[in-house]
């Protein structure tokens, strides 16, 4: 049995462990229960109702915590630099910034770097000259800016189309939704609840696609996340069956930064090596975002036969489904289709070969300068080459990879905003007093407007287009004195 931490569970004012538990639609209030099991309501000052005791709940960043429990990592002491926070800012400058740069990665190559070049320069100096001509960084420089550049351009590409495809998802994530929202209809009574949570488990059942989504892609095949179990752990899955996988955790994917598995692009793995597991498994543990979209597929059909959706939006709803599948197999040939093993290894020798020879160089030229020189010059090319080691896998927890738990936060938030309120009818909204049609050339609602004829609507529309400048009712304080050049505007009433 495997027990999950609640991620919005927070401790009350008198210690007790009250949890504050999101609800769906419910925007800038907070719901707890205390030990006895009663109810509060906390409104946007903090006051709470329906209740004696008064639990304080701790409010977090919107960016840290959501109604889906989805978390950004987090990374303490130095990992914090290799992991991308989209929501942090700095006011260091660029060039003496660390998070996002490969400085910590260049570290035991640079000090190797250095005690090689102090290796040749105390031999040249003391023992025996080593220095070659220099003719060599002619040559070798312009073969490793060649392949260099083919390196980063190659790497790029693969990062670019990583972003489509991820940008692709949210739009298709977001149209899909606002169709089920909208145009799945809700019927009264018994059925209407049935509507409602139907479609709030479509909802639940898209996020979950994206979270799985960036699971799969990081090489962490599993259910057991605090972000997608919650979501679907009712649904007869593989991964469902395979409990020894998440046997002992406690639903996070922990990860070291500063350690690597042996896996494709060198991706950080989960530290309790799921990977092993999996290989050794005999069921498909790789598969959860298309099973997720097999139950998508089941909700667009039961709603089509039910009449609940109509023919006009059930091709725009399958379009949707084949869209998503679509970008699955996208992200997967970015991730599974690197550069060929002989390109990596030539470009990776050149380099070195190219760095290692710097000192020999250098000295007749630079003396013991020539350690500092060697430094640097592999600090540039060896950074270089490092960089597009790392952004070639766009998918993974590096600094400079997409930051997708960020992203699916955020198309989690904007769920909860679609389905904070009813789904909206044309008349409801549009045939108010409030809704003025012609503004800014008149202020007279929509029924209004409605009690005119024809004639009247097409001869203010002929008006208002042939005005030079919007008219616009400016307001100013009484104290405020007015220039001969600036009279109030006047209002134009039709």
């Amino acid at each position: 049995m495997v027990s999950f931490k609640l991620p919005w569970a927070h401790r009350s004012a008198n210690g007790s462990a009250a949890e504050t538990a999101p609800l769906l639609g419910a925007p800038g209030q907070a719901h707890t229960t205390n030990q006895n099991g009663n109810l509060h309501r906390a409104n946007g000052n903090g006051n709470h109702t329906n209740g004696q005791t008064k639990p304080r709940v701790r409010w977090e960043s919107p960016t840290r915590h959501l109604s889906y429990g989805i978390q950004m990592p987090q990374a303490p002491g130095v990992s914090r630099y290799f992991i991308k926070d989209p929501n942090q800012r700095s006011s260091v400058p660029v060039f003496l910034r660390l998070q996002g740069s490969v400085m910590p990665k260049m570290i035991f190559k640079t000090l190797f770097v250095a005690a090689w070049a102090t290796l040749v320069t105390a031999i040249s100096t003391y023992f025996y000259d080593l220095s070659i001509n220099n003719i060599l960084l002619t040559v070798l420089g312009v073969v490793v800016g060649l392949a260099l550049s083919f390196r980063s351009s190659t790497a790029y590409e693969r990062y670019n189309d990583g972003r489509k495809y991820w940008a692709l998802l949210t739009q298709t994530c977001r149209n899909l939704a606002r169709v089920i929202w909208v145009s799945v209809e809700e019927r009264s009574g018994e059925q209407g609840k049935d509507d409602v949570l139907g479609k709030l488990t479509a909802l639940n059942l898209i996020i979950a696609f994206t979270i799985a989504l960036k699971h799969k892609l990081r090489f962490e095949p599993l259910i057991c996340y605090e972000d997608l179990t919650g979501l679907i752990g009712y649904l007869d899955t593989f991964l469902k069956e395979q409990n020894g996988l998440c046997a002992g955790q406690n639903g996070n994917a922990p990860y070291d930064p500063l350690k690597k598995a042996n896996g494709a692009h060198g991706l950080r793995f989960p530290a309790f090596g799921a990977q092993k597991l999996i290989r050794e498994s005999e069921k498909p543990l790789e598969q959860l975002p298309l099973e997720i979209l097999s139950h998508i597929s089941a909700y667009i059909d039961y709603v089509s036969k039910n009449g609940t959706l109509v023919s006009t939006h059930q091709g725009e709803a399958v379009s949707a489904v084949a869209t998503l599948n679509e970008v699955l197999t996208g992200t997967e040939r970015v991730l599974e289709t690197p550069l060929p093993a002989a390109y990596t290894i030539a470009i990776s020798q050149i380099t070195w070969v190219y760095v290692l020879l710097l000192p020999f160089q250098l000295f007749s030229y630079l003396g013991w300068v020539t350690i500092p020189g060697s430094i640097v010059g592999a600090y540039i090319i060896l950074g270089l080459s490092t960089i597009g080691e790392e952004v070639e896998n766009p998918f993974g927890h590096d600094a400079n990879d997409l930051p997708l738990d960020y992203y699916c936060e955020r198309l989690a938030r904007e769920f909860s905003v679609i389905a904070a309120t009813p789904p909206p009818r044309y008349n409801e909204f549009a045939e108010r007093e409030d809704n003025y049609v012609l503004y800014p050339l008149s202020l007279s609602g929509f029924t209004e407007w409605k009690t005119r004829s024809m004639r009247d609507i097409r001869a203010a529309l002929r008006t208002n287009a042939s005005l030079d400048t919007p008219i616009f009712t400016t307001t100013r304080p009484r104290d405020e004195e007015e220039s001969p050049d600036q009279q109030p505007l006047p209002t134009q009433t039709v």
